[in-house]
């Protein structure tokens, strides 16, 4: 937001300070300063000078020398302008002084350019009548100057005057950056309240009169509004016998200040209020309205409507619209239509300041690809209330004027006025948290230069409708807190009890499997969510499987991105033949990623999303390597002990005969296995690849963090070693098993130290031997209790059909 000092000081007349003050005291009251720039900056010694008379040079056909009147005293300036003539009025910079910019309109900010007197082909010359463009601006923002040549002065001045004032470039320009809740500050009226808030200075906003006719708008013009949560407010008034001329000087430099190029009083007008006021504005031509009607309804899919920069624009029934009794004439709250724009020739004219939804307008204006500083309002969401107060200053404009005659009454279809809002002040709350001792008065006083006016009785504030961004306790603290000074506040200590923070427990189980990965030898990666729907054909996963369910994107950057996977094992094979291409010989990877499982299809709610840690490696290693892993990521989750491997061939993916499902006390938590020799070639690898895929869930449901320490054995230990003829499909795994539920307390231990399969054995069977520990905590063990154990074990495995080995 672009405001110029000079047009603030018009509500805020006491305002007295240097920009730098008042930059740097109006960012510390809330309003954040980007920067600000001097209009007058490097002009200097430019005063207004008379030309009293013009000679030829006597050396040079394109050079004259001028006799001119600088108020102190007369000097000589030779020039080469061709459009200057005696008497005229004219800004010159004497000898010593500075420019802006040169002949051509080329910037110096730095420096300017000094200008010293010397001789032009041999005649002196003590100083150099300016064009708009040495002094730092263009024709742009000074319609009246030359294409080429001098600026003369149109108005009334005197010889001696400051040239730089006359002109209206002593003044500075603030860039605001404005936060979007505070819609009230993209308007001057807006920043001058915050302006005299900050300086303690009365603030003075314009005083709209009364404007119109003794004849009623109604019978120009008619207003129905058909989608009124679009267009909450819609108000309009009519202007006829229009008289178009330039607008005055002080209109026309207000509005170059701020960036926006005067072009004539009706524009001007529309711009000048918008600027003013935060509301924007548009006219009609009365005499292209058919019907002499307004109808501000939706597009129809498929319609088209060329604006008044002439592009067609497609539109759809989200698009709302102004239309007359035949056609559309406007996109609301973006542009109008070529079809109602104002000529020259306009003789009657239709006044708009509506109030539209600011979310529909933003996403209009990007379907359309339109984006206006109209729309750039609205889509903050004007207040209704601002509608007929903009209205009613730009018809006074248009008297004030003469730019027209203003028809009585005004249009405005407004179903549901905004209600008031009061909050209560809570001034110990207030104080509580920002940790000062304000007292209540102060505080009313602070509300009081915002326009929040306090009721005693109720002890209420009432929020006026251009503050929208004050709705609770907090927001009024706030208020509060950037008047009386944020440096002002003092430092204490916080308050409360000091908590230790940890993180939760599902982040602390995922941070050591990653860790005990990691001194495994496994590097991290990160795969996309995104994938291809071939992927369920190189990883061999059936027609029908329900992998294959899977989420479809709506906006797909292309079909290897368009599903969300199912399945984590397309990444890490990604990854591993990625590395086996670049012939890495060993290779370890796991990732932590999320799967994603619709509940149903197509999508009725969110689909459920589970982290899963995916581990895959080729090169040194086998099956038993990772299911050594895995057994230590269990082991430092609390789990050693507890997980039971499960031969399965449910994983197409995988080899038939080397795959194995992981059960932690009866719930399945991961599988492990080799993957199928054909899909890891569908990757481009040939050999053996390991993988395994852990369900996070289930195994955070399952791990602990409990550990109790038990000091070092006070009794000795004894051993039995089994040594046991098993058949070759049974696992050691089950005989663990039978070891746990029998052993009791008393076994501390085992370990298994020997498969032999051979001639001395059996076809069929294979020789397994293990060593038990056996050791109780209290006592030296008698052997009568450990045969006792042994008893049972041997018992029990031979349900298995496993006997002795003699």
């Amino acid at each position: 937001m672009n405001t110029p000092i000079s047009w603030i000081r018009a509500y805020v007349p006491d305002l007295d300070c240097t920009i730098q003050e008042y930059v740097d005291k109006m960012t510390l009251s809330g309003s954040n300063v980007e920067c600000y720039e001097e209009l007058d900056k490097n002009l200097e010694k430019i005063v207004v000078g008379k030309i009293l008379s013009i000679e030829k040079h006597p050396d040079a056909d394109k050079l004259i020398i001028c006799q001119v009147d600088v108020g102190t005293e007369n000097v000589q300036i030779v020039t080469g302008a061709k459009n200057v003539s005696e008497g005229d009025l004219v800004p010159v910079v004497l000898a010593g002084g500075k420019v802006a910019g040169g002949h051509d309109g080329s910037p110096n900010p730095e420096e300017g350019i000094k200008i010293k007197k010397g001789k032009l082909r041999g005649v002196p010359s003590f100083g150099m009548m300016c064009s708009v463009e040495e002094l730092g601006t263009s024709r742009d923002m000074y319609p009246e100057a030359p294409e080429e040549g001098i600026y003369i002065f149109q108005k009334d001045v005197k010889p001696g005057d400051d040239a730089v004032e006359a002109m209206g470039l002593r003044d500075q320009v603030v860039e605001f950056e404005i936060t979007s809740n505070r819609v009230d500050c993209f308007s001057m009226i807006g920043m001058a309240r915050e302006a005299a808030a900050t300086f303690r200075k009365e603030f003075h906003p314009p005083v709209v009169t009364k404007t119109g006719n003794g004849e009623d708008v109604n019978d120009f013009i008619k207003v129905t509004v058909e989608d009124t949560d679009l267009c909450p407010r819609y108000t309009a008034r009519v202007v006829k016998n229009i008289k178009l001329a330039p607008s005055p000087e002080w209109m026309q430099r207000r509005l170059a200040a701020m960036g926006i190029r005067p072009i004539n009083n009706l524009v001007d007008i529309t711009n000048y209020v918008m600027e003013e006021y935060g509301q924007p504005m548009h006219a009609y031509d009365l005499d292209t309205i058919a019907g002499n009607e307004i109808i501000v309804r939706r597009a129809k899919d498929g319609d088209k409507f060329t604006t008044l920069d002439g592009e067609e624009r497609n539109l759809d029934s989200d698009v709302l619209m102004i239309c007359d009794g035949e056609k559309e004439v406007g996109l609301a709250g973006i542009m109008g239509g070529e079809n109602s724009m104002v000529t020259d020739d306009i003789k009657t004219l239709l006044f708009e300041a509506a109030c539209f939804n600011g979310t529909n307008i933003r996403l209009s204006s990007k379907r359309i690809g339109l984006r206006t500083d109209a729309s750039s309002k609205f889509e903050k969401g004007l207040d209704p209330e601002n509608a007929m107060a903009a209205m009613d200053r730009a018809c006074q404009l248009i008297e004030e004027l003469g730019a027209g005659e203003v028809i009585g009454g005004a249009v405005d279809v407004y179903p549901e006025p905004k209600q008031p809002v009061c909050l209560p002040l809570e001034v110990d709350k207030i104080n509580a948290l920002l940790g000062t001792n304000i007292s209540m008065e102060e505080m009313i006083e602070y509300f009081r230069r915002i326009d929040v006016e306090y009721d005693m009785n109720s002890n209420q504030l009432r929020i006026p409708s251009f503050r929208q961004d004050l709705n609770c306790m907090a927001d009024l603290a706030e208020e509060v807190a950037r008047f009386y000074g944020y440096d002002n506040i003092p430092v204490t200590l916080p308050r409360g009890e000091a908590t230790a923070g940890k993180k939760p427990f599902k982040i602390r189980v995922e941070d050591i499997a990653r860790e005990s990965a990691e001194q495994n030898g496994f590097s991290g990666g990160m795969c996309y969510s995104f994938e291809s729907p071939k992927v369920f054909d190189m990883l061999l996963i059936p027609e029908g499987a329900k992998e294959r369910e899977a989420i479809k994107i709506s906006n797909p950057l292309g079909e290897d991105f368009s599903i969300m996977r199912t399945i984590s094992l397309n990444g890490m094979m990604t990854s591993l033949a990625n590395n086996y291409s670049h012939r890495n010989q060993n290779v370890r990877l796991y990732e932590f990623g999320n799967i994603y499982i619709p509940k149903a299809l197509p999508l009725t709610e969110l689909p459920e999303e589970r982290m899963q840690l995916t581990l895959g490696m080729y090169g040194d290693g086998d099956f038993f390597t990772l299911k050594g892993v895995l057994e230590d990521i269990l082991k430092d989750l609390g789990l050693g002990g507890a997980s039971e491997y499960i031969p399965t061939r449910e994983h197409p993916f995988m080899h038939p005969g080397r795959q194995a499902d992981v059960l932690i006390r009866g719930q399945k938590a991961a599988y492990i296995g080799q993957m199928h020799p054909q899909a890891a070639e569908n990757y481009g690898m040939k050999g053996e690849v390991y993988v395994a895929v852990i369900d996070m869930p289930v195994l955070t449901e399952q791990a602990t963090f409990d550990r109790k320490y038990t000091g070092v054995a006070k009794f000795p230990a004894m051993k039995r070693d089994l040594s046991m003829v098993v058949k070759k499909e049974i696992f050691v795994g089950q005989i663990e098993k039978i070891f746990r539920d029998k052993g009791g307390k008393l076994l501390e231990g085992f370990e298994l130290f020997d498969v032999y399969e051979g001639d001395q054995i059996e076809k069929g069977y294979k020789s397994v031997a293990y060593s038990l520990t056996f050791r109780a905590q209290d006592r030296t063990l008698e052997e009568a209790e450990v045969n006792k154990i042994v008893d049972k074990i041997l018992e029990e495995l031979k349900t298995l059909g496993i006997e002795l080995r003699a």
